[in-house]
């Protein structure tokens, strides 16, 4: 009785264990950024992470200060890709390029935003996370997922564009000192073709997509 007992606990947790591996596998092959996904974006020529945390900008706006950090393993610069507000995308659905997405940040639920006030070193436009704590802001957090598929791919570089000002998040190439010492300065610029503008999507959650989503030759995958 005691054996058959073991058996009866040790086969579903192998079972679990099965599927875990399976899915790992799958996830291996994962192509496309989707809505309810939770990443990391790196900027492809700094060489850093788009980043956020509970210290504002001592300048223009005040708000939440957005920067750039070469850490990998920074838990605050996980952001989750969501609709724009008033608007709903199915958890799950790849983001087709030009879509009109909302970055959260994960760890203070405020959304990536900018505005025509002038970031602090480069002068260039300003880019903050702006929200109440259930992740409510205004079109100022509205981005445009700029690409040249169909859809936002993770193997491949985007831009996003400010809706309201049409300007291009990109990394400005200068540093801050304290409190954030050593940590990029992130800011909106004119054109599309200027220097460190473009991201591609790094560590992260990607969620599921269903078969109805999918464009016919995407697999099903999931990847922590």
């Amino acid at each position: 009785m005691e054996l058959y007992g073991v058996f009866t606990n040790v086969i579903p947790l192998l079972l679990l264990l099965k599927i875990c591996f399976i899915e790992t596998i799958r996830a291996s092959r994962a192509e496309y950024v989707t809505c309810g996904t939770i990443l990391k974006l790196m900027n492809t020529e700094l060489k850093l992470r788009l980043h956020s945390h509970d210290i504002k900008y001592g300048s223009g706006s005040g708000q939440q200060s957005v920067t750039a950090v070469e850490i990998t393993d920074d838990h605050n610069s996980h952001w989750a890709v969501r609709s724009i507000s008033g608007e709903t995308c199915k958890r799950g659905a790849p983001i087709k390029c030009n879509t009109n997405i909302r970055l959260q940040h994960v760890a203070t639920k405020k959304n990536l935003h900018s505005h025509y006030f002038t970031s602090p070193l480069s002068g260039n436009q300003e880019v903050s996370c702006y929200g109440d704590d259930n992740g409510e802001g205004d079109s100022g957090d509205n981005w445009t997922v700029v690409c040249n598929n169909d859809y936002w791919r993770r193997d491949s570089p985007v831009k996003f564009r400010h809706v309201d000002t049409s300007a291009f998040l990109a990394g400005s190439g200068r540093t801050f000192g304290r409190p954030i010492n050593g940590q990029g300065e992130i800011v909106g610029v004119s054109s599309q073709y200027g220097p460190y503008s473009d991201w591609l999507a790094k560590e992260g959650l990607f969620v599921h997509p269903s078969d109805n989503m999918l464009p016919h030759h995407a697999a099903i995958h999931t990847e922590l």
